[in-house]
C-alpha cells in the first residue's frame, strides 16, 4: 500500500467539499506544473509543446498537452467531481420555527439519506456577489461544524430498526441552532465570502459531512472518506496525467460536473464542452478533426461496486470485483457501460504493460446499474471508449470505503495510458508507448 498517495488523496478530498473547490484545486496543481489557463471567450494561441487547461462554470475542467510532432489522436480520461448531497435552497435562507432554526434543503443525486443523520455538517459552495457594477463569483467554505440532522430517539420511534422511509421536507432538515440563529447563519455565509449580505446576488451552497477521511484495516488496506465516488478517480487520473511522459497523441484529462443528476447541463458530459475543445485544438494545429478522432480513445472512470461482505448475494455470480484487486472494467449488454471487446482489449494491454491488475464487473442480471460519463460523452465525441472504476463499498453514502492499493494502481495505469498512442489500420490497432516517468 502506498500510504503517501492515499494521504494525498484524503487531503484532496478534504480540500474539495464541492465540485467548484475540486476544480479550483486541480487548476492550482496544473499551474504549479506550468499549465496555462485558456478561456472559452478568448482566442487560443496553440503551438507544439503547449500545456493548457480550460474551465467551464468553474466546476468542470479539461487539461491537455500538445506534442512536438503532428498528433496521432486524443488519449482521454474522464471522471466527475460532484457527489450526492443536500443542497441549500437558493440564497441559503434559514427558517426559525419556535425553539430551533433549520435550513430548507433539496436532494442532489441518489444519496443514502440515513447516512447523513447525526453527523456534523458544514456548508460550502459558490456565491455571486456585487462588486460595484460587476458580478463576481466567490467560493465559500465555512470549514466548521454548523449543522446536524438529528435522529428521532428509539423510544419515540420503535420501528426505526425495521426500515424507515425518510421524508425530505421533514426528516432531513439540518438544525443550525436556536430560533435566533437564522440571522447569524446568513452572516456566516457573507463573512466567509468576504462580502456583505446585501451584496450577495445568488448562491449555490451545499452541506457536506465534516468527518475526516481515514486509512484503516489490520494492514491499512482500506480508505474511507466522504465523496470517494468520484474524487478517488478524479485524483488518480489527474496524478497519472501529470506524471505521464509525452507520446504521439494529445493527452486530455477531463473533470466534469453534474454526473450525479444526469450530466445534461452546460458543464456536464452531455454538453459540448469536450467536443468544442477538441475541435479548437485540431483547428489550432491545422489538423483534420475526424482523422484525429479515428485514432482516439476515451476512458470513463467512475467507481464500481465491490462485493459486499455482508450481502454477497447482490453481486453477479461470476463478475465479483473486490477492493485491492485492481481496476474494474465495466460491461453491460444494454450499453449503459460502453466497454466492448476492442476497448477492453486496448485497456487491458495498457494495464498489462503497466503491471496493473484488472477485474471485470457486470450487474446482477435483475439489478440494473446506473449510467456513467462514457455513454453520455459519446453523443458528443464518438470515439473508442470504455468504462472503468475502482471497487468500493457504500456507494452514495455520506462516508464511503475503497481499497488503498487501487488508488496507486489507477494512478499508474493512467500515467501509462496518457503516455500511449493508438495507431489504427482498419481492424488492427497498435499501441505505442512513450517513455513513462511513473
Amino acid at each position: 500500500m502506498d500510504e503517501r498517495i492515499n494521504k494525498e488523496l484524503l487531503t484532496f478530498i478534504e480540500k474539495s467539499p464541492t465540485a467548484w473547490h475540486a476544480v479550483k484545486n486541480l487548476a492550482e496543481s496544473l499551474r504549479e506544473e506550468g499549465y496555462t489557463e485558456l478561456r472559452e471567450e478568448e482566442a487560443w494561441p496553440l503551438k507544439p509543446g503547449a500545456r493548457c487547461f480550460v474551465r467551464r462554470n468553474s466546476s468542470s475542467l479539461l487539461a491537455f498537452r500538445i506534442p512536438e510532432e503532428t498528433p496521432a489522436g486524443f488519449m482521454m480520461m474522464a471522471a466527475h467531481a460532484d457527489s450526492p448531497c443536500l443542497r441549500l435552497k437558493e440564497l441559503a435562507t434559514a427558517e426559525a420555527a419556535g425553539l430551533y432554526a433549520r435550513v430548507p434543503v433539496e436532494r442532489y443525486g441518489g444519496m443514502i439519506l440515513s447516512t447523513w443523520l447525526d453527523r456534523p455538517l458544514s456548508v460550502a459552495g459558490r456565491l455571486v456577489v456585487r462588486e460595484g457594477d460587476k458580478l463576481v463569483e466567490r467560493l465559500v467554505d465555512l470549514q466548521r461544524d454548523v449543522a446536524l440532522i438529528p435522529n428521532v430517539a428509539i423510544h419515540m420511534d420503535r420501528s426505526v430498526n425495521e426500515g424507515k422511509a425518510f421524508d425530505l421536507k421533514t426528516d432531513m432538515l439540518p438544525l443550525i441552532g436556536s430560533g435566533t440563529s437564522a440571522e447569524s447563519f446568513r452572516r456566516l455565509i457573507a463573512d466567509a465570502a468576504g462580502t456583505t449580505e446585501k451584496d450577495i446576488c445568488s448562491a449555490e451552497l451545499q452541506f457536506y459531512p465534516r468527518t475526516s477521511g481515514t486509512i484503516w484495516g489490520a494492514e491499512g488496506e482500506y480508505v474511507s472518506a466522504p465523496r470517494l465516488d468520484d474524487l478517488q478517480c478524479v485524483f488518480a487520473c489527474a496524478q497519472g496525467f501529470l506524471a505521464a511522459s509525452e507520446s504521439g497523441s494529445i493527452p486530455v484529462f477531463c473533470c466534469f460536473d453534474n454526473e450525479e443528476v444526469g450530466s445534461s447541463t452546460r458543464q456536464g458530459a452531455a454538453a459540448d464542452f469536450l467536443s468544442r475543445t477538441l475541435a479548437r485544438i485540431a483547428a489550432g494545429l491545422g489538423c483534420e478533426l475526424p482523422r484525429l478522432l479515428a485514432q482516439s480513445f476515451l476512458v470513463s472512470a467512475d467507481n464500481a461496486h465491490a462485493v459486499h461482505p455482508n450481502h454477497p448475494e447482490y453481486a453477479d455470480a461470476v463478475d465479483r470485483p473486490a477492493m485491492n484487486k485492481g481496476i474494474v472494467l465495466k460491461f453491460n449488454a444494454a450499453q449503459r457501460y460502453v466497454t466492448d471487446a476492442v476497448s477492453a482489449a486496448v485497456f487491458r494491454e495498457i494495464c498489462r504493460r503497466a503491471e496493473v491488475p484488472v477485474q471485470s464487473y457486470t450487474n446482477r442480471a435483475d439489478l440494473p446499474g446506473g449510467s456513467t460519463l462514457g455513454n453520455i460523452s459519446l453523443a458528443q465525441v464518438a470515439v473508442r471508449s470504455l468504462d472503468i472504476g475502482l471497487a468500493q463499498l457504500a456507494m452514495h453514502s455520506s462516508y464511503e470505503t475503497a481499497g488503498t492499493l487501487d488508488t496507486s494502481w489507477l494512478c499508474r495505469a493512467a500515467a501509462h495510458f496518457f503516455a500511449s498512442s493508438l495507431h489504427v489500420e482498419g481492424e488492427t490497432i497498435t499501441i505505442r508507448d512513450g517513455r513513462n516517468k511513473a
